[in-house]
């Protein structure tokens, strides 16, 4: 199979997970277990961190055939292809976000009987759980989008979680491509990844995820309008979309050629 097709699978899948695990604010409010609904969210994750324990190898594969074979050019268009995959994984996350939240508040409810979410695993595989799983299938409907109002929702949340979900999306890919360029200092590139990516981390630290938690709690207790939460986790996810399809894609050179500059600031660093 050809690996580019296999990293676009583990790319699209860790970020569906993604999209997954942002919708569990409503699972918690839903179910008014908040704490257990973030620990769900962990455990969901984990397909995340597997995929792209997965992924790593081939990603880095496909460079160092690029420069062993002289077509590095060729990884601007395929690095594309990949972001592009990671919009589409955010796209399937977010049109069965309601599917994926009444699946997760049912097991919430089965949690709070068993105890034991390895219990809980081998229940959801009865096959008459799974015939109910698939009766609970469902996707948007018009009326899902009533009431998305962005009253109580600082608008620079907004920007900051597009920006952060741009950014994250692209690090790890801005760093390896960098790396096929100045490919004598590949090692240097590659461990550059964080300077992106740790802004990313810095702006949802800082500034997304705490709003977006101040305001599931509110919600939990009764202090604001019911839907606020619905409305965070909309546009959480359609920053996703959004920031993956165009914004991920404009910023992909100036992310590689600015790890470039890094790169080649560190190689000068050595040789004075």
């Amino acid at each position: 199979m050809n690996p580019l097709i296999v990293v676009c699978c583990f790319t699209g899948v860790i970020h569906f997970a993604e999209t997954i695990a942002s919708s569990m604010r409503l699972t918690g409010v839903r179910t008014k277990q908040i704490a257990l609904s973030l620990s769900f969210v962990n455990a969901s994750l984990l397909i995340s961190r597997m995929s792209n324990m997965l992924q790593a190898p081939l990603l880095g594969g496909m460079v160092d055939t690029a420069i062993l074979e002289n077509t590095v050019n060729v990884l601007w268009g395929n690095f594309r292809i990949i972001i592009f995959a990671a919009f589409i994984g955010n796209l399937v996350g977010g049109i069965l976000t309601p599917f994926a939240v009444a699946i997760f508040t049912r097991a919430i409810r089965k949690f709070n009987e068993i105890n034991s979410v390895p219990r809980l695993i081998a229940y959801a595989f009865i096959p008459r759980n799974l015939i109910k799983v698939a009766k609970s299938f469902r996707l948007p409907t018009l009326e899902s989008f009533k009431g998305l109002s962005l009253k109580g929702i600082p608008k620079t949340f907004l920007w900051l979680n597009l920006i952060m979900v741009s950014i994250y999306a692209i690090g790890v890919l801005c760093s390896l491509m960098a790396g096929a360029l100045v490919p004598q200092y590949r090692v240097t590139a590659t461990q550059l990844s964080g300077i992106v990516n740790g802004i990313a981390t810095i702006l949802f630290t800082l500034m997304v995820d705490p709003i977006a938690a101040h305001i599931t709690d509110k919600e939990a207790r009764g202090q604001i309008r019911k839907g606020s939460v619905r409305a965070v986790v909309f546009y959480i996810i359609s920053g996703r979309i959004v920031g993956t399809l165009i914004l991920s894609q404009l910023l992909f050179y100036p992310g590689t050629e600015y790890i470039k500059a890094v790169t080649l600031w560190v190689r000068a660093f050595f040789l004075q």
